[in-house]
């Protein structure tokens, strides 16, 4: 039996998904032949990043004007994507932004000035750090019509087998000292965390209810606080560090925003859970295709991870990519959500814990290998990142770690 152009299409992307370096995902092809089985005119890959917002990222080639656009003030207007997120599968612009006067600035402002009239959107568990997800669009001009229902079933398979070759890819990347099950880092399968006004979660998945009490507890203390002072700023952004029950620090980017239309009405707060630094690791500048900006801070990201045990200045880091200092801090913080100062703090504990927990060396030795300048700034620096001293943090990380090994 002869098998329907639906039926073959999701096979040819299925093969080039897994063909490659397979460390890398070739979106350019993923489009090109998607188009043959889905026309249409615009398509990209958005993602959440840890600094509460929205980036388009893929292909490499999205018009100069849809992309500054989104990036500017559209990605908050992005009723799609939140939508297929809550919903948990694909669905029509119609079904998100409404029909006719009432659908919103997107359509009119963002969509209708490029020529596009209809939108398609797939849910995407993690397009490029694990925690944050995202969704691929794909949009048609006016004469080619609203996506069929088998279009839009089509699109969901195609953004399945994309979860799968965005997780091969991160595991081709992984470097042996970086498991994706470690014990004793912060890693639940939720990392984003958003609230309403009613201190309602966002997200399917990702309620509060992944963390231990005592985290959420604070989390929600300072939700109510942040919401009820904003003080007429549109948007307050800040690093959070609280502890869990075991009193061991975890480090968040708290977003308020006082408007979202993204979400709904009235204010949201993001609780953006940082990664690990070897999750950071992973990045490309491939992962960042579409745009230039973000793709060019990825080097440094690598260079202070390659180089964090000498503590290079900021002139050395941003000299890597061709930077005045002043600009790349600025512009590395809107970005990634943590300043190149955090980063380098976070490469050092990350490498200070893993040595700890070979215990192999003495703090001494530790403290020289990571960067610091003696034992007592080792401890003073560590104790202020996690809330423990070194030696209590190995103690609680070798009975999380022998818990885990029993279960």
């Amino acid at each position: 039996m002869s098998q329907t152009r639906t039926e073959k299409e999701p096979q040819g992307l299925a093969s080039i998904l897994k063909s490659g370096r397979g460390d890398t995902v070739s979106y350019r092809q993923l489009f090109e032949t998607l188009g043959k089985s889905i026309p249409f005119t615009e398509g990209f890959v958005v993602t959440s990043l840890p600094r509460g917002g929205l980036q388009i990222v893929q292909p490499a080639k999205v018009p100069e004007t849809l992309l500054k656009g989104y990036g500017k003030e559209f990605h908050a207007e992005d009723r799609a994507t939140w939508y297929a997120l809550q919903a948990q599968k694909p669905v029509r612009g119609a079904e998100a932004f409404g029909r006719g006067e009432e659908s919103g600035r997107y359509v009119r402002e963002f969509m209708q000035p490029a020529g596009l009239r209809y939108l398609a959107v797939a849910p995407l568990t993690a397009p490029v750090l694990e925690g944050y997800p995202g969704a691929l669009h794909l949009y048609r001009a006016e004469e080619q019509g609203d996506f069929t229902d088998a279009e839009l079933h089509e699109l969901g398979e195609v953004a399945r087998q994309l979860n799968a070759a965005a997780e091969r890819a991160r595991d081709a990347r992984r470097p042996t000292d970086c498991p994706v099950e470690l014990s004793w880092a912060h890693r639940p399968a939720a990392r984003q965390f958003i609230l309403d006004a009613d201190l309602k979660a966002q997200l399917p998945g990702a309620d509060l209810n992944v963390l231990d009490e005592r985290l959420r507890q604070q989390i929600v203390q300072h939700a109510k606080h942040r919401l009820h002072h904003m003080n007429g700023n549109h948007v307050a952004a800040d690093r959070l560090q609280l502890p869990d029950s075991r009193g061991d620090l975890w480090t968040f980017r708290v977003v308020t925003r006082k408007q979202y239309p993204g979400l709904g009405k009235g204010p949201f707060i993001f609780f953006c859970l940082q990664p690990e630094s070897c999750d950071w690791s992973l990045l490309r500048s491939t992962d960042f295709q579409a745009d230039a900006e973000i793709s060019r801070l990825v080097p440094a990201m690598r260079f202070m991870q390659e180089e964090f045990h000498r503590s290079p200045t900021l002139g050395e880091i941003s000299k890597t990519v061709h930077l005045s200092p002043f600009h790349f801090h600025r512009r590395f913080t809107e970005l990634f959500g943590l300043t190149p100062k955090h980063f380098l703090l976070e490469c050092q504990i990350y490498e200070a814990k893993k040595q700890l927990m070979a215990r192999q060396k003495d703090l001494a030795k530790i403290a020289a290998d990571c960067g610091f300048a003696h034992q007592s700034h080792f401890t003073s620096r560590f104790k202020q990142a996690t809330g423990l001293t070194p030696t209590r943090w190995r103690r609680l990380a070798i009975e999380l770690q022998r818990r885990a090994k029993e279960n």
